[in-house]
């Protein structure tokens, strides 16, 4: 009997441990979360510790981590990340339900001198942007090719300005520095075999006649290729664009102040500064300022600046927020000695050697200066619609003026005493006073869109865009001021050139003067799509219309308008693929993109030649790898890419009644094609490697025949290297002391190609530099070393500009 009931019993005890069991299981509930740092950023790696229990995970590269099958009631997440502050937070679980938590990082107060992460994510790495296809996804997920230069590189190499920072994108070359000049003085760069200049902002326009100061950037990126699709005509170049990405406000009070001084009268002074304005931290305020001022290693030249860029971000709710940019820059600085070569008969002298110049020496003064102010304002309104939605409105305003002397330095036929002599060694110099200002408007709405259909991811971004701009000329002539020796440092001429001088000379001129009003506006809408085809298979398809009106331009001296009011209506397309071949570590891609550019009536002799001119095409297809490995510690992306542009102009003639009519046609084309390589490891904790390579090989397929089959003057050189390798002590009596080496080097460049002159050769050139920086404490000191080996090198496009020579600079900051 006794053994029965004990049978009995355990069969009803086996039952209830079964079904408590099984209503244990029903009853579990979930914990999902995002973690990211004071600044915004995903943080990545992250240690997630649940108190109660030895379960742990780590973040992903989005800072998403996840617990599943947990009983319900209360848990504490053991949160921590080396640097910043340890995180205890209490999450409560129902019944089957998913607690959904957001983690904000803080910096830690005894670890806000920390540069080196271990374990964490490799911050030179960093290639994820919102910007590039305008929507938030991957590096891995995006066919497109693009190169990051960050603040994290810049504070190493003591960056202090712009142009050194683009030295670490591959395949970019600079042509000539920021003239200053009306209309287009900021510096240009070569990029796939094509001209482009800095023209935006945070993804928006933010143009500038002068070279934007880098204490405001966050990260400069080069997106590659036309990419008309997705960011116009009016401001990009068919070989691709530089948007520069600004430093955003964080949640806790911070900032550093720095001070770096060097060779050739460098002195600059930065301050960033960021405090939340109110106890919830929703109003937060960053400013951003630096003075710069230096003189030059020529006999005169110098250049100071001011930069204010105070940023303002306001989180209303959970779903809606405001961010706005400001930037106030002024400068005034001599002409860079840019010299132009003579464009119109051979040359006689066809390297810098034999032109057997002193290019120590300016050729202008220091009182023959130009101011280029700039002013650059972006708001943005972020709306979240739902959980699948959101809205986001763009508005930027750029003012760029130009008010001072800008001369011309050129190498022409006319000869003393009006007497045509060709030679290489009589400059002529020519100047003007100009008083230009453009103004940019921007203004941009996208939805936002992260959804399914049928099963299938969509990351959708639809878009409108209006960008106005306009520009006042009200500029004297240029005039000769004189002629003289390029090689004789005696000649007396030399020295005469200053402000009175220059006055005198531009009071007498009678004719040239330009004042004058352009305005055109530009209408566009564009539609991309990134569809996950597969978990590994993910296609993009965009789509843009754009509607180009130019109008008539208002002649104040000659009292009309030109005849020169025209529109036009272009549609842009872009594709690409994109196929992981190890999920989320090694993605193969291939793009075609298309890019455009309005071009305004002309006049022909014959009128059955007259028709208003093709916006002109390019367009790329382009193959390769990005590799993204080891827990981020090795990225790489390589691609191919074959460039056609046509429509482009050139010269014909025509015979009628037995007279010769030269007239334009619109059969043109321009073939560039090459490959790039770009690199970042970090093999052991503290070790960082950067490289890049870039190989360009132009040509003009059909063209004048001066020009034809030749590589392009603004295609710069064909070969392209740089690196940077630097390692930072981690632990022990050495902790925080770091070095670095690292340089570029750049093939021939051919500053003038043609038949009617020949060609001028740059000669190629291998510069190296070197640092040490040591952190201790809240405290950054470095040393830095450019051109070593005090090479002589030059950049130009149609002309021969020296470049800096060895330079030592020394750098002290501290951070709270």
């Amino acid at each position: 009997m006794i053994r029965k009931l004990s049978a009995f019993l355990l069969i009803i005890l086996m039952r209830f441990s079964f079904m408590s069991g099984v209503m244990a299981q029903s009853s579990t509930g979930h914990i999902k979360g995002i973690i990211t740092t004071s600044e915004g950023e995903p943080a990545a790696f992250v240690s997630v510790r649940i108190e109660q229990h030895n379960r742990g995970t780590v973040t992903d590269s989005k800072g998403d981590f996840a617990f599943r099958r947990l009983e319900p009631g209360k848990y504490v997440l053991q949160v921590s990340l080396l640097g910043y502050e340890p995180v205890a937070e209490t999450v409560t679980i129902n019944n089957n339900q998913t607690a959904t938590v957001k983690i904000r990082l803080q910096v830690s107060k005894t670890q806000l001198s920390e540069v080196t992460i271990v374990g964490g994510k490799n911050k030179l790495a960093n290639k994820e942007s919102d910007y590039i296809a305008r929507l938030p996804i991957k590096n891995l997920e995006n066919p497109q090719v693009y190169n990051v230069v960050g603040k994290e590189l810049m504070k190493e190499q003591v960056i202090t300005n712009f142009d050194d920072a683009l030295k670490n994108a591959p395949g970019v070359s600079r042509l000539w520095s920021s003239t200053g000049r009306g209309g287009d003085g900021a510096g240009y760069f070569s990029m796939r075999g094509f001209a482009v200049q800095p023209t935006m902002v945070n993804g928006i326009a933010g143009i500038s006649n002068g070279s934007p100061d880098p204490a405001d950037i966050e990260r400069v990126e080069t997106i590659k290729g036309p990419s008309g699709t997705l960011f116009g005509s009016s401001l990009i170049s068919f070989g691709g664009l530089i948007n520069i990405v600004t430093k955003k406000p964080y949640d806790v009070f911070g900032g550093e102040i720095s001070y770096t001084g060097g060779s050739y009268g460098l002195n600059r002074i930065t301050a960033d500064i960021n405090t939340p304005l109110n106890k919830d931290k929703s109003v937060i305020l960053r400013t951003n300022a630096a003075y710069h001022s230096e003189s030059s290693f020529q006999d005169a030249g110098f250049k100071r600046s001011w930069f204010l860029a105070p940023s303002l971000s306001y989180r209303v709710n959970d779903r809606l927020s405001f961010l706005m940019n400001t930037e106030f820059y002024t400068n005034e600085s001599t002409n860079p000695t840019i010299v132009f070569l003579n464009r119109r008969r051979q040359l006689i002298a066809r390297t810098p050697a034999q032109l057997g110049m002193d290019f120590t020496r300016s050729f202008t003064s220091n009182d023959i200066t130009m101011k280029s102010p700039s002013m650059n304002l972006f708001g943005q309104a972020t709306y979240k619609i739902s959980d699948k939605w959101t809205s986001q409105t763009n508005v930027s305003r750029s003012v760029r003026r130009s008010n001072g002397y800008y001369s011309y330095v050129m190498f022409l036929d006319q000869g003393d005493n009006n007497v045509q002599k060709p030679n290489d060694t009589l400059l002529s110099r020519y100047l003007t006073h100009q008083n230009s200002t453009t103004t940019a408007t921007d203004i941009q709405q996208n939805f936002i869109g992260d959804f399914r259909i049928g099963g299938l991811r969509n990351r959708i971004v639809a878009g409108l865009d209006f960008l106005s701009l306009s520009t006042n000329n009200d500029n004297s002539p240029y005039v000769l001021f004189d002629m003289v020796s390029a090689v004789n440092k005696r000649d007396p001429r030399y020295a005469q050139l200053n402000k009175a001088a220059v006055d005198a000379r531009l009071a007498q001129a009678t004719s040239g003067q330009v004042k004058n009003t352009t305005t055109n506006y530009t209408y566009s809408a564009y539609v991309s799509d990134v569809l996950n085809i597969t978990d590994q298979l993910i296609a993009m398809a965009s789509l843009r219309v754009d509607h180009f009106v130019s109008k008539p331009t208002q002649d104040f001296v000659a009292g009309q308008k030109d005849e020169d009011n025209y529109s036009q209506t272009t549609v842009s397309p872009k594709f690409g693929l994109i196929y992981q071949v190890v999920k989320d570590k090694v993605s193969l891609f291939a793009n075609y993109m298309n890019g455009f550019q309005n071009l305004a009536p002309i006049t022909q002799p014959l009128p059955e030649l007259s028709g208003n001119l093709k916006p002109q095409q390019a367009n790329q297809f382009e193959g390769g790898v990005k590799l993204d490995l080891l827990q981020n510690k090795l990225t790489m992306t390589a691609s191919y890419y074959n460039i056609l542009v046509t429509n482009m102009t050139r010269g014909a003639t025509i015979e009628k009644n037995g007279t010769q009519y030269n007239y334009t046609l619109q059969d043109g084309s321009q073939r560039s094609k090459g490959v790039e390589v770009d690199l970042i490891a970090n093999p052991l904790p503290g070790l960082n490697i950067v490289a890049g390579y870039g190989y360009n090989n132009s040509k003009m397929e059909k063209a004048d025949s001066s020009v034809l089959d030749r590589r392009p003057v603004s295609a710069g050189p064909e070969h392209l290297a740089n690196w940077w390798i630097s390692y930072t002590a981690t632990s022990g009596k050495l902790h925080g002391l770091g070095i670095g080496f690292g340089g570029n080097y750049a093939s021939e460049n051919l500053p003038v190609n043609s038949k009617a002159t020949g060609t001028f050769t740059l000669p190629s050139y291998t510069v190296l530099n070197a640092g040490i920086f040591y952190q201790v404490n809240a405290y950054r000191l470095a040393l830095k070393l450019d051109n070593i080996t005090n090479k002589e090198y030059y950049s130009g496009w149609t002309t021969i500009e020296r470049m800096m020579p060895r330079r030592f600079s020394a750098s002290v900051a501290f951070k709270f």
